[in-house]
């Protein structure tokens, strides 16, 4: 049902013409055993019953905040939404978009970079309407203990993102001014 939907979503939007990356909101349950929602209907119910929450509330509201759960409740078509500071969302995106950066490897960045670069050159954000995905718990990976217990760790990243954001300003110029004031206001 949900790859027939997606590949339908893909034909209307036409991606073939345009710079688009799908956004899938992406919702978690911390149950173990969870029956999967049928419809879009049946996850709201979920949500509202609380056996299902937006991703990643509890820990890191802004990595998805700006997909705008409130509006998606009731979209029914695709919509746009603007960049963020920290937004990680998962899409759909054409095999000829810009790749990830190979530098963030392990845990931290590795999303927020890329969406970075797809909005750095004007790639459309856009929020399915009837497309979702649940992410199961799961025992913490190897790289994000690193990432906690590792000052060395969190200070490799560091100056991994002070060279992406060199990067960016290097190949986007003055249009890329926005991703270094927003990481400095944080």
């Amino acid at each position: 049902h949900s790859s027939y939907y997606h590949r339908n979503s893909i034909q209307q939007l036409d991606l073939t013409q345009r710079k688009a990356a799908l956004i899938v909101p992406a919702f978690e349950t911390l149950h173990y055993r969870l029956t999967f929602p049928k419809s879009k209907a049946e996850l709201l119910s979920m949500l509202d019953m609380g056996s299902l929450y937006t991703f990643r509330y509890h820990v890191w509201p802004k990595g998805h905040a700006p997909t705008d759960y409130a509006k998606w409740r009731t979209a029914t078509v695709p919509y746009r939404v603007a960049w963020q500071p920290d937004f990680e969302p998962y899409v759909v995106v054409r095999r000829d978009c810009p790749k990830y950066d190979q530098r963030f490897v392990g845990f931290g960045w590795n999303k927020v970079s890329h969406i970075m670069e797809l909005d750095a050159q004007e790639y459309e954000l856009l929020v399915l309407p009837n497309a979702f995905m649940i992410h199961m718990p799961h025992a913490p990976s190897f790289d994000i203990s690193k990432f906690r217990l590792s000052a060395g760790y969190r200070g490799c990243l560091q100056t991994l993102r002070e060279e992406f954001h060199q990067d960016l300003s290097r190949r986007y110029g003055a249009a890329a001014l926005k991703y270094l004031t927003a990481e400095r206001s944080l």
